[in-house]
């Protein structure tokens, strides 16, 4: 914790609006999360509770009230795609750790790097980072790809990482630094 209050920033892009949640949120959080093909490469399985996306929510304003992070509801034209953020803040260590989840209309499209250019172009100029870190499925090549048109450098594998629901899997850790981001 880094003992003080981040505010949730809201984002524009040319095509989209990044934003706090808000309790409205819940029903197309839930239909996110509770979507096997969505989460196939998740590490935790599907939610199966509508009451995970307002816990959900809780824990994104938490994370805002405790200095911790930020995620970000993904729009387009007042639809929701996904959420991005930045979570793990560390000010001593300028670090933090990205992460993201869009609906199956939206892959494709480049809203996952469009929207994470955003919060990242956000959190360099804002939290002063220095290194942001992110992981991915060794079996997920989208979300590879939109890491690697970021600037993302792939570091290594952690093997084994994750076992949902008995699948055991690996996972690609990428790191940017200050230096190589190119807003």
């Amino acid at each position: 914790m880094t003992g003080m209050s981040l505010p949730t920033p809201t984002l524009h892009t040319d095509r989209l609006r990044l934003r706090p949640f808000d309790d409205s949120d819940a029903k197309d959080l839930f239909a996110l999360h509770s979507n096997a093909d969505v989460l196939r490469y998740w590490d935790s399985p599907p939610w199966t509770e509508p009451a995970r996306a307002d816990r959900f929510i809780a824990a994104c304003r938490q994370m805002a009230d405790e200095g911790t992070g930020a995620r970000l509801a993904v729009e387009r034209d007042g639809v929701f795609l996904g959420w991005c953020g930045l979570t793990q803040w560390n000010p001593e260590f300028r670090s933090a750790s990205l992460g993201y989840c869009y609906n199956e209309s939206a892959w494709g499209h480049g809203y996952g790097t469009e929207a994470a250019r955003a919060a990242l172009g956000w959190a360099f100029d804002t939290l002063d980072l220095n290194r942001v870190q992110a992981e991915a499925d060794t079996r997920n090549a989208a979300s590879a790809r939109i890491l690697e048109k970021l600037g993302f450098v792939h570091e290594g594998t952690l093997r084994e990482d994750c076992i949902v629901n008995g699948d055991v899997s690996d996972s690609w850790v990428y790191g940017l630094l200050r230096r190589e981001w190119k807003p």
